[in-house]
């Protein structure tokens, strides 16, 4: 695998976060952070044809600047991160019509280095309690007011970054903004009060990953798990502390790319070259500990991060093959034939499951156990795409190197 593949990858984990607080307010229709509103890859209002269509209607495209960022969407409004020239920016859209609201602009060191090819921000864009937060390819931290885009408070301290740029995506708990900054062999998990962005905590150790954290309840304990460059941690949301940390580190051209599932207290998380895995958080007295449940060595996605859908576990292996694995043993259900790159984007509901491919476009397909079942492809765009799509109703925004588009999966 060339040096500027193993980037590719990376990219699309710029796009990264997990299930919020309450103060998201998910109700139908947003999608305020990476991976929707749970930050889970469900699609909680997705409506699956009766029939699919043989293509989707464009409704409108918008040429909004380079990057491979993932919109948020949210009460109507797209919040969309990019690069224009010299400076990143924060673009507020109306979903409806892709029309301009306000932007947020500054300046932003280039990405360099074999990262070059993708000049803009990779992380997702995190809504809540009115405001907007992101972080830029190169470590800035911003924070912007939802309805007009004035700049509450930025952060550019942290000057590290991991080898291949930012990658994880912010979440928001409770009035906390929490980020994974600095890099590439050491970090700090830092989080920020959201409304003044003074650091209520912080921890230092390890690197960033190209993964985001989520959010999990054991016994009462919030945590945010996530993973770093390398183990699988547990971190106490009101002050940072360590509860618990699995060894997870990659070798050679592997990393950590995809974003853990939380199931209850069950963990789900995967990695190219050591396959995936699923352990269950445990509480004694005031101590957490971990139990593995199961490992399955042959079968990783590299750069994508699985969904979990009625009791199975869908994503795209490290050589390109979409995937299921019973999410209670393990056992790999099937393996489809077919090739694509590494590189994707998968999503889920009870009625279909979409794979967002890097060139072979959007595929839907059966979410069953007993073999590959294609139910729709759709070429979306000309070139590559590294984004995570924005699926709400039957509307699909895609996001690719420069323009976004929303796209209309209309009965035929």
């Amino acid at each position: 695998m060339s040096r500027m593949l193993w980037l590719t990858g990376l990219l699309l984990f710029s796009v990264t976060t997990t299930i919020v607080s309450s103060t998201w307010g998910a109700s139908p229709g947003n999608w305020p952070q990476w991976r929707g509103p749970e930050r889970d890859g469900i699609l909680a209002d997705f409506a699956a044809p009766e029939k699919w269509p043989e293509a989707m209607k464009q409704v409108w495209q918008v040429n909004v600047g380079a990057g491979d960022s993932t919109p948020a969407l949210v009460d109507g409004r797209l919040y969309v991160h990019a690069r224009q020239g010299d400076e990143e920016v924060i673009i507020c859209l109306d979903a409806e019509s892709g029309k301009e609201i306000w932007t947020n602009k500054y300046p932003s060191p280039p990405v360099t280095g074999p990262a070059s090819r993708h000049p803009g921000p990779r992380s997702s864009p995190a809504v809540a309690e009115g405001k907007v937060v992101t972080l830029g390819a190169t470590g800035i931290v911003s924070c912007v007011d939802a309805a007009n885009g004035n700049t509450l408070w930025r952060n550019d301290s942290f000057k590290g970054v991991p080898r291949f740029f930012t990658a994880m995506s912010p979440i928001v708990v409770d009035d906390l903004a929490v980020l994974h900054l600095d890099g590439p062999s050491s970090g700090s998990v830092v989080a920020f009060e959201l409304g003044k962005g003074t650091i209520r905590w912080r921890w230092d150790g390890d690197g960033p990953a190209y993964a985001s954290p989520v959010l999990a309840n054991v016994e009462g304990t919030r945590q945010l798990v996530m993973l770093t460059d390398k183990n699988l941690i547990g971190l106490d949301v009101r002050n940072g502390q360590v509860l618990w940390k699995v060894e997870f580190t990659p070798s050679g051209m592997n990393y950590n790319a995809a974003t853990p599932i939380v199931d209850g207290v069950i963990v789900y998380f995967a990695g190219a070259g050591r396959g995936s895995r699923a352990v269950r958080i445990e509480k004694s007295g005031d101590a957490f500990s971990v139990k593995e449940l199961w490992t399955n060595p042959d079968v990783a996605p590299q750069f994508n991060s699985p969904v979990l859908v009625d009791g199975k576990l869908f994503g795209l292996s490290q050589r390109g093959n979409l995937y299921c694995l019973d999410a209670a043993t393990g056992k790999t259900l099937w393996m489809d034939e077919t090739r694509h790159s590494g590189f994707g984007a998968i999503l889920g509901s009870p009625r279909a499951i979409l794979a967002m491919t890097e060139r072979s476009g959007l595929i839907a397909f059966a979410p069953k156990g007993d073999g590959f079942q294609s139910l729709a492809t759709y070429q979306v765009s000309s070139g590559p795409i590294y984004a995570t799509p924005v699926v709400t109703g039957s509307r699909i925004y895609i996001k690719d190197a420069e323009t976004l588009t929303l796209w209309q999966l209309s009965q035929p």
